[in-house]
């Protein structure tokens, strides 16, 4: 298997992950659930921090492979490591705000499409 397609299964393989550990979070907090209560809350925040790593490794892995990072970033890369961010943000933002935490269940498959599309189109 070539390079190229390992850091893509990486990348893939770590929005997986993410999204599962952000949906557990979720699901946790919309029944109630706080950070004290969430007796697999370090197993989640462990799968959720290397899901994040292992996201950037498999992005930047492929822009590598595709020598796009050579001479700067293109925009479309700034757009997708803010929606990063915003995903790494989500776990945390969910317990301290418990109210968000229904709205994270329609946001994170919006913002996974987004930066599907972002990564897909390169609109910038």
């Amino acid at each position: 298997m070539e390079r190229y397609a390992i850091y893509r299964l990486l990348h893939l393989g770590g929005m997986f992950a993410m999204f599962m550990a952000l949906g557990g979070i979720a699901l946790h907090v919309v029944n109630g659930g706080t950070k004290q209560s969430n007796t697999g809350r370090r197993l989640i925040a462990a799968l959720h921090g290397t899901a994040l790593f292992i996201i950037l490794l498999g992005g930047f892995g492929m822009l590598a492979r595709l020598k796009i990072v050579q001479g700067g970033l293109p925009p479309w890369i700034y757009a997708k490591l803010a929606i990063w961010a915003v995903m790494a943000a989500m776990g945390t933002l969910m317990y301290r705000q418990p109210v968000l935490a229904r709205w994270m269940l329609v946001a994170l498959p919006l913002l996974g499409m987004l930066a599907s599309w972002v990564a897909v189109t390169k609109p910038m």
